[in-house]
């Protein structure tokens, strides 16, 4: 009998070593179809449709038209596929009136492939709908829950099966138990002690307790699990200090990137003109404001009046509209920065959008698609040293290297060179 309560006891560890690998790949797999929608939203919704071309081409069949490793090679840098002379790269840039596609060096391999993965989920035909406005309806909703309805559906019967299977197994266990111990202990003396006793269930609760905490595997494995979560929920406490990824305030006037670099197309350096000569991307003032405001106030959206958030720049640089006068009572702007490094940390914005010629998109996200800016990307170190690590340096036709070049070949042919020839008498090396 001891054999038979052993052979059930491991097929009911089986069966829920199944149902759990079962949860936790129907769970995988809903995580990766979502991570990559986000993911797809963040970075290739403002060029790319599944079904649709929008500035790149519709991405459905994506997967079918080129190999994972391609569209992976591509993906993170495109530009260097071409550069390397790759017919399929060079033929659907050509195609495409040699529009470049940005370098996502950031992305892994594993975020690539969770985009296909929703692309391919994405481009599949939405079930027919009955006919009507309940019938159109109902059809919007299943072409954006099908795939979770189906894998909650699915991870819900795989709970229920294993659940019932291990409740099956677990009495036909207590019963073979049962049966074992019946074979060993006198069940009439048992019966009379328990007559006698009157044990009540709370003494029976702490018994089966105390024979618990005897058991020092359980409680090993009991206090390594407590261990284990505590440490977990303490890294992560501890990894995200500081961090502010997707922070977002309220900022004095609701100026909208979306209409203006998404709608307008106004190009980022016309505001932020220090992004390309200086270490600071610099707050815009007020006059570059009025050089479109002095003429358009969106007085057609507000029954004749100037748009408040409009007035808002008038009233601070104190400007009358109707004498276009200036005043002299002005007060700043009190704009709320969004990215703030740490003192210990130096930045340069000419070093990456000039020099580098990285886009502004690359650090602070989809700017053009934002009706109110948030920190989109988490400036921990190791995002830097992730993108340093990635991205190649493309010293030709460069400036800023031509001088290193030099002094590099200086080296080769066995000549002297001073630090003055490195930028060793640049004010910035010691004049932080």
């Amino acid at each position: 009998m001891r054999n038979i309560s052993l052979i059930f006891r491991r097929v009911a560890k089986s069966v829920a070593l199944v149902a759990i690998l079962s949860m936790a790949t129907l769970f995988v797999q809903a995580q990766d179809i979502k991570e990559g929608e986000s993911l797809f939203k963040a970075d290739c919704s403002a060029c790319h449709g599944v079904d649709r071309a929008v500035i790149g081409p519709a991405l459905k069949g994506v997967s079918e038209r080129h190999d994972e490793a391609w569209l992976i090679s591509w993906i993170q840098n495109s530009q260097a596929l071409i550069a390397s002379g790759d017919e399929a790269a060079i033929k659907l840039f050509e195609e495409h009136n040699k529009l470049m596609m940005p370098a996502f060096p950031t992305l892994s391999e594993d975020n690539i492939r969770n985009i296909l993965a929703y692309v391919e989920d994405a481009s599949k035909p939405a079930p027919a709908a009955a006919a009507g406005a309940e019938g159109a309806a109902g059809q919007s909703a299943g072409a954006s829950g099908d795939v979770s309805n189906f894998m909650f559906g699915g991870l819900v019967v795989v709970l229920i099966i294993a659940f019932l299977v291990i409740l099956v197994l677990n009495r036909v266990i207590r019963t073979l138990d049962r049966i074992i111990l019946k074979s060993r202990i006198d069940i009439a003396e048992g019966e009379e002690g328990e007559d006698e006793g009157g044990e009540s269930s709370g003494k029976v609760f702490v018994d089966k307790l105390k024979k618990l905490s005897r058991n020092k595997k359980l409680v090993f494995f009991v206090v390594l699990g407590i261990v284990a979560l505590l440490s977990t929920a303490g890294w992560n406490v501890m990894w995200n200090v500081g961090v502010h990824e997707g922070y977002q305030p309220v900022q004095p006037i609701k100026f909208s990137h979306q209409l203006h670099a998404g709608v307008n197309q106004i190009d980022c350096q016309y505001c932020h003109s220090g992004a390309a000569t200086s270490k600071n991307a610099s707050i815009p003032s007020l006059n570059v404001c009025m050089n479109c405001h002095n003429h358009v106030t969106a007085s057609e959206k507000y029954n004749g009046e100037v748009s408040p958030e409009i007035q808002k720049i008038y009233n601070a640089i104190d400007w009358d509209p109707d004498t276009r006068t200036y005043g002299t009572d002005t007060k700043p702007i009190e704009w709320i920065r969004i990215h703030n490094l740490p003192d210990l940390a130096y930045f340069n914005h000419s070093q990456h959008v000039t020099v580098a010629g990285i886009e502004c998109q690359r650090c602070h996200g989809p700017v053009e698609t934002m009706a109110e800016v948030y920190q989109y990307s988490p400036l921990t170190m190791k995002w830097c040293i992730e993108c340093h690590k990635e991205t190649e340096v493309n010293s030709k036709d460069n400036a800023y290297y031509d001088q290193l070049i030099a002094a590099h070949d200086q080296l080769k042919s066995g000549e002297k060179i001073t630090a003055a020839v490195l930028g060793g008498i640049e004010c910035g090396k010691c004049h932080y």
